[in-house]
């Protein structure tokens, strides 16, 4: 029985120091760090409009009317759904994925007016591994800047400015190519 004691004593010691080390300093340690280092990403990059918050530059949303431009797909739930975050796991020979992609292909020429004969970019017609990206690519913001020009009233020379001035550069400019927040683009417009 001694030896019993003798060995639950050091051992509930370790676990209480190791719950306050691990559990309590650990986490506001680096809750600390990050708030002084970048607050406003690890606050969740919210962005507000006048006051109220209406998304994250780090998660996509859902946009369908006209004069918006829209993201790419998501596999996440029923789209967009930040609980339901994941890719559809379709490989690229799949048949259910290729239908679905011939699909948007077919959608997104309409919506925007295109041509049989122009390339559709990647991310326009296939959803991302995570289902909630923020950002296009160029590319497929300047195919649909006709479309959100025409819904606005406004010149496409205007729009594509827009979207030269929202273009983000990546670190570095070597990780990843320049893309555009949706949601900020789609702000941006909306403020004139």
């Amino acid at each position: 029985m001694k030896s019993f004691v003798r060995q639950l004593v050091p051992a509930t010691l370790l676990l209480l120091l190791f719950t306050v080390v691990t559990g309590i300093a650990y986490p506001l340690v680096t809750t600390a760090i990050g708030q002084v280092a970048s607050g406003h990403r690890a606050n969740g990059s919210l962005v507000k409009v006048d006051g109220v918050v209406v998304g994250s530059e780090l998660l996509g949303q859902q946009f369908s009317a006209a004069k918006y431009f829209h993201p790419r797909p998501s596999a996440a739930g029923t789209g967009y759904d930040g609980a339901s975050s994941s890719g559809s796991n379709l490989g690229p020979t799949n048949p259910d994925f290729l239908s679905a992609v011939a699909d948007r292909v077919r959608a997104y020429r309409k919506e925007n007016g295109l041509a049989g004969s122009v390339l559709v970019p990647v991310d326009a017609v296939t959803a991302s591994a995570s289902g909630l990206d923020p950002e296009i690519s160029v590319a497929n913001a300047r195919l649909q800047a006709a479309r959100v020009a025409a819904a606005r009233g406004t010149a496409v020379d205007r729009v594509l400015a827009m979207i030269d001035r929202q273009t983000t550069v990546r670190p570095l400019r070597l990780l990843g190519d320049p893309g555009v927040n949706v949601l900020r683009l789609n702000l941006a417009l909306d403020q004139g």
